[in-house]
């Protein structure tokens, strides 16, 4: 289950991170895994030892290209860690009690899709069966973390991803989770090969996703087979339109109409897919969308309620910022650094 996880050491960051006298930064309370031991003990003796959360990064683009879509979400992790990595701990936080893992390894996958065209029908499958190589690979890497009794916050790649962390928490939990996502779309696609559109949709034909609301639903962007699918489906959702146009609810009250409706028996995971986030550099950008301030207050909610299994951060693209890459990672590492800092301000409430 190691093969294609990298494990970080202090080393793998030290060209991201900075000191400045009496000031801990985040970097220098984290903790980093035990190499010497197999990975799945070494996790467990970290739990022992009072780590509950653990950081995994995934860098790959082949998801939202195989949905038809631009690449780009390979430097999300990277622009988190350069943005969390150096905030200062303080009375409000010290991630003392997160556990910085790595990430998985896509790179070799990453290389053999680089020259594939989403256009032609024969290379999109090829696209479509690296994705699912993908699937694989998270699976493995996050059973181990759910195994161990910890919590992953995910960040980096396309919302395809989703499938490979409810895939690992319905094996080691033996139950179908439930899912509430910040999206403007519903991934709730055809199941026609795997991409980034559709992974909620295979997590439910395979028995995996018991209960699922989407938070902002754009009514333009989900054809109407996603919409009967999730009828279907006996799932739900509240449009961005009766946020934001209508005003018919306040963003609130779509959080905690979502919560309201699941079984607190089972796990559920928090995912928030930031071309939610007007302006943000992503693989679909939009400037028809919600506040960095909206996605931290749906993570902020959605992490107090006591069976959160996990934080996921997809989509993020600063290749594609308008002002280039530089500008493009301090805008997506800022809003990926504040959205795991509610998470995980809001998981310490729950624990006190």
């Amino acid at each position: 289950m190691t093969e294609h996880l990298h494990i970080y050491r202090e080393a793998d960051i030290a060209s991201l991170v900075t000191t400045r006298e009496n000031e801990q930064k985040f970097w220098q309370s984290l903790t980093f895994l035990d190499t010497q031991l197999e990975t799945l003990q070494a996790l467990k003796d970290a739990a022992a030892f009072g780590i509950k959360y653990v950081l995994v990064g995934i860098n790959e683009d082949i998801g939202p290209r195989a949905n038809c879509g631009q690449g780009g979400a390979t430097l999300g992790w990277q622009a988190f860690l350069q943005r969390f990595l150096n905030l200062p701990c303080n009375q409000f936080l010290d991630p003392k009690n997160v556990l910085l893992l790595g990430e998985v390894i896509c790179d070799d996958l990453q290389k053999t899709s680089k020259n594939l065209c989403n256009k032609q029908p024969e290379q999109l499958a090829e696209l479509r069966h690296l994705c699912a190589d993908i699937d694989q690979r998270v699976s493995n890497v996050l059973k181990m973390v759910f195994a161990a009794g910890l919590e992953p916050i995910i960040i980096g790649g396309g919302h395809n991803n989703c499938l490979g962390i409810i895939q690992a928490l319905h094996s080691v939990t033996g139950q179908a989770c439930h899912a509430i996502n910040f999206d403007p779309h519903a991934d709730f696609r055809a199941i026609e090969g795997r991409h980034s559109g559709n992974g909620f949709h295979y997590a439910y034909q395979q028995n995996m996703l018991s209960d699922y609301h989407v938070v902002g639903l754009h009514a333009q962007k989900n054809n109407q087979a996603i919409l009967e699918a999730l009828d279907t489906a006996n799932f739900s959702y509240t449009t961005y339109q009766d946020i934001l146009v209508t005003r018919r609810c306040t963003l609130t009250q779509a959080i905690k109409t979502g919560l309201d409706r699941f079984d607190n028996t089972a796990p559920m995971g928090v995912e928030v897919d930031v071309d939610s986030i007007s302006g943000m550099p992503v693989s679909a950008y939009t400037n028809c969308g919600f506040t960095t301030n909206d996605a931290e207050h749906f993570v902020s909610l959605s992490a107090e309620q006591s069976n959160t299994a996990y934080l996921h951060l997809c989509e993020a693209a600063p290749a594609n910022h308008p002002q280039g890459l530089a500008q493009g990672l301090i805008e997506a590492g800022q809003a990926l650094s504040g959205l795991v800092c509610s998470y995980l301000t809001s998981r310490q409430r729950v624990e006190n």
